[in-house]
């Protein structure tokens, strides 16, 4: 294929407790990303609202709402993709954490609802419950770049490989999630996640986070970054409010596979199964 290249920008944005404030300046990054030669813009997880369970019923929305649609103006007005993080969605009794994409037209052309909710506990580190507000969707969600198809996750999503695994079946070559980790998870999680799901799809890995506040109840690990398909960091960045810059080589996805070739190799191929 022709070496197309894309250039993504990830916005690591500070979020805060006014929601018109947080979306105009979501509106105002994304016109910046665009400056630096951005095709693609990616906000974080939650960019209109602080995270927390007790947020989630108070800043939910119906979609498109006041929230998302900026995003598609902007989109419009700039003629850029635009990957809106997520924010808390209403629909009916039920709350999700649902991330909305906008095309260059300003239409909306894909909608992700997280399917695996962040319900752990840590001892000594963290405790969470998503479940006790908002509720788990159920679906795949990739949308078409002229020359990528693109895999949508949120946060928690990264942690299971099989839903990268079936991304990477329906042919992407970018995997992106917005996602909050915290300083619990962070240091430890955050890159290894990454690295692993690029590694074992050999494509592009993005995670945009919110930037760190440490007056926030909860505190985001920050570090937004993009991966290549040979598990490299590429692009990333500290805690504070930035914007992470990356040129998506797509010719190098296939060079990759090519050279490691594991794509279509079977299991069946390679394990005998012995009933006992």
């Amino acid at each position: 294929m022709a070496a197309a290249k894309l250039r993504i920008a990830l916005v690591q944005m500070a979020v805060g407790e006014t929601k018109t404030k947080n979306v105009a300046r979501a509106v105002q990054l994304i016109k910046e990303a665009v400056g630096g030669g951005a095709q693609l813009v990616a906000l974080p997880e939650c960019f209109n609202s602080p995270y927390g369970t007790n947020y989630f019923p108070e800043y939910a929305e119906s979609i498109p709402g006041e929230s998302t649609e900026p995003l598609g103006a902007a989109a419009k007005k700039f003629g850029v993709f635009v990957v809106g993080g997520s924010v808390p969605e209403r629909d009916g009794d039920k709350l999700y954490n649902t991330c909305t994409v906008w095309g260059p037209q300003g239409n909306m052309i894909a909608k992700h609802r997280k399917v695996h909710l962040f319900d752990i506990n840590v001892p000594g580190g963290i405790t969470f419950r998503e479940s006790d507000s908002l509720s788990a969707g159920n679906s795949f969600t990739t949308f078409d770049l002229p020359d990528c198809k693109v895999g949508v996750g949120i946060c928690y999503d990264i942690r299971f490989p099989e839903m990268a695994q079936v991304y990477s079946e329906m042919g992407c070559k970018l995997l992106l999630y917005p996602g909050a980790f915290n300083m619990t998870t962070g240091p430890v999680h955050w890159e290894l996640l990454q690295r692993g799901r690029a590694v074992d799809n050999q494509l592009y890995v993005g995670t945009i986070s919110p930037a760190r506040d440490v007056n926030a109840n909860y505190i985001a690990w920050g570090h937004s970054t993009v991966v290549n398909p040979w598990g490299e960091v590429v692009a990333t960045c500290e805690d504070d409010e930035a914007i992470v810059y990356a040129d998506i080589d797509l010719a190098y996805v296939d060079k990759v596979r090519q050279m490691v070739p594991i794509r279509k190799q079977k299991r069946n191929d390679l394990y005998e199964v012995t009933a006992k």
